[in-house]
């Protein structure tokens, strides 16, 4: 009797324990699973953030391209034509996968390299004509 009396108070504590512990791993998880959320959330603002920069940084690559180009075909005396440059055609100078849409990056980047290109090469283009004069 003392026998299976043991067994039963030994078989109630492992029940309970094995209880407890799956209350503790569901607890856990679900704990896990709201930060991973939480997570997500952050990665999904970074990736927001990210994708609203990429217009700025391609506005600023294409400008800095454009103006460079435009700079040196003035200096060489060519004609205005930024639609020659391989930067222009591209287009994707600078293009990060993480910006997002590389046809978006694209318009962007060439409107900035045709603005950039005018200014460098009106710059240098005066100044050429300038120094002609004398």
């Amino acid at each position: 009797m003392k026998l299976s009396y043991a067994r039963l108070k030994t078989g109630g504590y492992l029940l309970a324990f094995f209880l407890l512990f799956g209350i503790l791993v569901t607890v856990a998880s679900s704990t896990a699973q709201a930060q991973y959320r939480r997570y997500d959330r952050r990665n999904d603002n970074y990736g927001e953030w990210s994708r609203r920069n990429a217009l700025q940084v391609a506005r600023q690559q294409g400008y800095s391209y454009g103006m460079n180009v435009g700079a040196a075909d003035a200096q060489r005396g060519q004609s205005f034509n930024p639609q020659r440059s391989r930067y222009y055609r591209s287009g994707s100078a600078g293009y990060s996968s993480s910006y997002g849409n590389r046809g978006v990056y694209r318009q962007v980047f060439r409107d900035a390299f045709i603005q950039g290109y005018r200014d460098g090469f009106q710059r240098y283009a005066y100044r050429r004509d300038r120094f002609r004069r004398w």
